[in-house]
């Protein structure tokens, strides 16, 4: 039998990741969302600050995470395939439209992030790394993923989503919830957050990853719902997504090939232009966000 877990650490490792989910905290957001008393944040986060992990938000207000916590995250490797093929993709999204992009793999019965744009994005909503998990139930690169994935498997996704504690993966009535979510992504083509849970100042829309008969991943952007109207969603956000999502799927593709000794070439034969110019296949640039 395994010893129980250190209950202190648990509760670090839930600040640490509500500190992740957005650029600055406050103690009282923290005390909201964690439950735990306050002064326990308090003294959780002086831990944190002496082991080089968090800092004081500029003028006092709130904590943030430093950039140390890219260290925490070396680690993960999710996705490969999907990460080197649509990273120049979603680079390219966040310098044209401006807005951070996130690509997601399935994880346990949620989606991890596997390629994130947010520290190329001067209009960021939030701050989130790689590896940060998000529910298929509630949140916008989840449902994508769920809505379009293989009956078969969509049913191993719900047995897992039904055996979670935590109330986004398994809300009241589940099969209806998600039967009413999936029937509005399908109908939409693409995925927004569950309007009902934080941050409610922004929102983030998805789409699939398809690889043959099977969805590799999800590509999501991010924005504040104030800058953004529904015609702007329809009508640029979701044309590129679903433009950026055919060629990350035709990269795939072609890293295939190269792997299986058909085609000679290592890279995309076709990088997302900048000012005329072929951008440069940067693997690595956002390693880490």
């Amino acid at each position: 039998m395994s010893d129980p877990p250190v209950q202190s650490v648990l509760r670090a490792l839930s600040i640490l990741k509500e500190l992740n989910r957005q650029q600055n905290t406050t103690v009282d957001q923290l005390h909201r969302r964690t439950n735990l008393p306050k002064p326990t944040i308090m003294r959780l986060l002086g831990t944190l600050a002496a082991a080089g992990l968090v800092t004081k938000a500029e003028r006092g207000l709130g904590y943030q995470v430093t950039s140390d916590v890219v260290s925490l995250s070396a680690g993960f490797h999710g996705g490969p395939l999907v990460a080197e093929a649509g990273r120049p993709w979603a680079v390219d999204l966040t310098r044209r439209l401006r807005w951070p992009a996130a690509i997601t793999v399935p994880a346990h019965g949620r989606v991890a992030v596997s390629v994130s744009t947010v520290a190329d994005s001067a209009v960021s909503p939030f701050h989130a790394t790689v590896g940060v998990s998000f529910s298929m139930v509630t949140r916008a690169v989840g449902r994508a993923y769920l809505a379009f994935c293989p009956d078969s498997e969509r049913r191993i996704l719900m047995r897992m989503l039904a055996a979670s504690s935590d109330p986004e993966d398994n809300p009241p009535n589940l099969v209806r919830v998600v039967q009413a979510m999936i029937t509005t992504v399908r109908r939409q083509g693409y995925a927004e957050r569950d309007p009902a849970v934080e941050p409610r100042s922004s929102n983030t829309v998805a789409v699939p990853i398809r690889l043959g008969d099977t969805i590799a991943g999800t590509i999501g952007l991010s924005y504040f719902r104030s800058a953004v109207s529904h015609g702007m969603l329809v009508g640029e956000l979701v044309p590129a997504l679903h433009k950026a999502s055919q060629e990350i799927t035709s990269s795939m593709e072609r890293l295939q090939r190269a792997r299986d000794g058909q085609v000679t070439a290592t890279a995309p034969a076709c990088l997302p232009q900048r000012d005329g110019i072929p951008a440069q296949h940067s693997a690595g640039r956002n390693a880490g966000i």
